[in-house]
């Protein structure tokens, strides 16, 4: 399975995402024919070889030979790529990542995402950064992807609107969830359009996965930053049959001195702060006494309080952590009809497989409303949902 990682490490931006796919072997000269799809006229785009601290890359650069209609809406752009001739999953991602965006103008703006203009990122040039990188995607063949965290840049930058702190009020919104980290006296590291990017195809933050890198690629940023070269590189590599949907975090903690009360307000508060799932488990620990061995899941932003919430709540000195990967099913949730109403279901499918599950709540509600038992409640929905996969296996869906 292909995968692409997004090392940013000094930043990334639109030109720079172009240009680091085009420096992992996509001809130049396919982009612009795929480009020429497009009723997009007034630019010229130009590749070529750049260095940045004796590290060579790609560089383009789009110059406009024409009036350039900066302000375009949301509904614009998107007209523009479904009504081109570009292939339908190219089209997919380069709408996805203008759609970021323009959630984050409206955010920013408090307004409607159909009322949103886009100044810098309507431009010409933004759109070819955009539209260009969904080009070279599709062709690469990238079914997954991941990233670093990423940096945010210093100071200031010239708006639309004025001068605002870096990153731009746009790409700070975008980049609410993602692991970031400050870096003094670089200037802008995370342009909007590149933000858009990233998070739109991006899941999974942190450490690159378990792959067979097959080719790498570096795109050259515009300026010269002190001490690093400003570049983005891409990790083009082949990932193991059987791939994680994600990488999350494992906190766990051992105590044998807790009060066993205070162990379910625990496992609430940790809930309530965002953990994937908490669970105990008996122990025996040193000296021969039983313990509690506590185990917290949780995705990489929630770390932090979760850990201090450990600490808190109860009577650990001290709570390992590592990162692991998981897998899971995809889920949904239907209703089933059965003697006892129309009930609330978990359905849990693969492709090969769908399971269908009682909602406990639901099956607890009916029971104390009935006044039956709980397994009878059970039982009803199981029936039902033998049924139901019976019809669902007919149906061929």
């Amino acid at each position: 399975m292909k995968h692409l990682y997004f090392d940013c490490f000094s930043g990334i931006s639109g030109d720079m995402t172009l240009a680091a796919l085009l420096d992992l072997g996509v001809p130049a000269q396919y982009l612009k024919e795929e480009l020429a799809k497009l009723n997009l006229t007034g630019y010229q785009i130009s590749v070529s070889t750049a260095r940045r601290m004796g590290l060579a890359g790609k560089k383009v650069a789009v110059k406009l030979t024409g009036h350039d209609h900066s302000h375009r809406t949301y509904r614009t752009i998107e007209t523009l790529i479904r009504k081109s001739a570009l292939n339908d999953h190219t089209k997919e991602i380069s709408t996805a990542i203008f759609y970021r965006l323009a959630r984050a103008e409206a955010r920013v703006h408090n307004c409607k995402i159909t009322d949103v203009h886009f100044h810098e990122v309507g431009a010409v040039d933004s759109m070819v950064d955009i539209i260009g990188s969904a080009i070279c995607i599709d062709y690469l063949g990238v079914e997954n992807f991941s990233a670093s965290a990423v940096p945010l840049g210093s100071g200031s930058i010239k708006c639309q609107h004025g001068m605002f702190p870096v990153p731009a009020p746009a790409a700070l919104e975008m980049l609410k969830g993602v692991p970031v980290y400050c870096s003094d006296g670089t200037g802008e590291l995370v342009t909007p359009t590149g933000a858009a990017i990233v998070t739109a195809l991006v899941k999974t933050f942190g450490a690159p996965p378990a792959m067979t890198i097959t080719n790498v690629g570096y795109g050259a940023g515009s300026r010269d930053i002190p001490g690093m070269p400003n570049m983005l590189r891409l990790m083009l590599g082949e990932t193991q049959s059987v791939a994680a949907d994600e990488y999350v975090w494992m906190l766990e903690a051992n105590m044998d001195d807790m009060n066993p009360e205070w162990s379910g307000f625990l496992m609430e508060r940790l809930f309530a702060a965002g953990a994937l799932d908490v669970i105990f488990i008996p122990v025996q620990m040193k000296k021969n006494r039983p313990g509690l061995l506590l185990q917290v899941l949780c995705a990489e932003q929630q770390q932090p309080t979760l850990l201090r919430i450990i600490f808190q709540e109860s009577t650990t000195g001290g709570i390992r952590f590592y990162r692991i990967a998981r897998m899971c099913l995809k889920r949904s949730y239907g209703r089933l009809k059965t003697k006892f109403g129309t009930l609330r279901v978990k359905i849990l499918h693969d492709g090969n497989t769908t399971n269908i599950t009682p909602e406990f709540e639901e099956c607890k509600r009916v029971a104390l409303e009935k006044g039956v038992s709980l397994k009878e409640v059970y039982a009803e929905v199981l029936a039902a949902a033998q049924g139901s996969r019976a019809a669902v296996s007919q149906g061929g869906s």
